[in-house]
């Protein structure tokens, strides 16, 4: 593998169609596509300022980097990158990508990040700011999250989403085959329009939670006191740990909690109406 160390680079396309090539120390400046169509790359200790530096890459590693905001649009329609220990101020990233390994990686811009990506594995992953992070993606397990980008989460299919702490609004819209264990999620309208939706001893803040939901499934929950009008015209089996606010017209499955505050069963409610809503007998 050829060594480039200590260097910079600038202008467009530097390092264009390099293969088997690992880089320590170097920065990437203003410019664009500095590493595109390229394989087998390793950056360590690297700073990325132009535009698109990794594009068409095919088996990489990126390692101890660092993002400027300059380095917009960074990873697009590349596949098999391992990143760690890398901080992103870019926003943008990860687009149309396949199987994706990152660890302890902070992104300060989730704007648009994890578009249409497949097979993402994440432990220690931030998110801050931007909307729509992992948006049409699928296959998805993160382990330790922590998010306060907006609409998270969207149009996602088959993901693991283990020891997260979400502050959001309308996260998990129309998700499929999505599992959530041990998290916090804050926020309006969560998981709205979900389909096979489960959530595991995880606490949940927010207005109308949960609304129009297929197959939803709850397992050990907790209910902020905000939480009002959960499961409007949902499908559901819910377990829920201490109290919920209220409960707006499910169309039908089993809901039990420790205390419920009320709930409105309307004119309005959708057939078959037949949801058994009860409290838990206390043994």
């Amino acid at each position: 593998m050829e060594l480039i160390k200590n260097a910079e680079f600038g202008g467009e396309r530097p390092l264009f169609e390099s293969h088997n090539l690992r880089l320590e120390d170097v920065v990437i400046r203003a410019g664009e596509s500095a590493i595109k169509e390229c394989s087998n790359i390793e950056a360590v200790n690297c700073r990325f300022e132009g535009n698109y530096p990794f594009w068409h890459v095919h088996g990489f590693l990126i390692e101890r980097c660092y993002f400027d905001v300059g380095g917009r649009s960074a990873l697009w329609y590349s596949d098999h990158l391992k990143m760690k220990d890398t901080i992103i101020d870019a926003p943008k990233m990860f687009r149309e990508m396949s199987v994706l390994d990152l660890e302890n990686v902070t992104m300060n811009d989730a704007d648009e990040v994890f578009w249409r990506c497949d097979n993402v594995r994440a432990r220690n992953l931030s998110l801050h700011g931007g909307t729509y992070p992992f948006m049409f993606s699928h296959d998805i397990y993160v382990d330790g999250l922590v998010s306060d980008s907006k609409y998270v989460f969207q149009y996602v299919k088959n993901a693991e989403v283990h020891h997260a702490d979400i502050t959001t609004k309308d996260a998990f819209w129309e998700v499929e085959n999505v599992t959530v264990y041990d998290s916090v999620l804050n926020g309006e309208y969560l998981g709205w329009h979900s389909k096979n939706l489960r959530l595991v001893n995880c606490h949940i803040a927010g207005e109308q939670p949960l609304c129009y939901a297929r197959d939803l499934v709850l397992e050990n929950c907790t209910f902020d006191a905000e939480c009002d009008r959960a499961f409007e015209y949902s499908t559901l089996q819910a377990d829920i740990k201490g109290a919920i606010t209220n409960i707006k017209n499910p169309i039908s499955g089993h809901i039990v909690a420790d205390e419920i505050g009320s709930v409105t069963i309307d004119k309005n409610i959708k057939a078959p109406a037949d949801c058994i809503i009860e409290q838990r007998k206390e043994k």
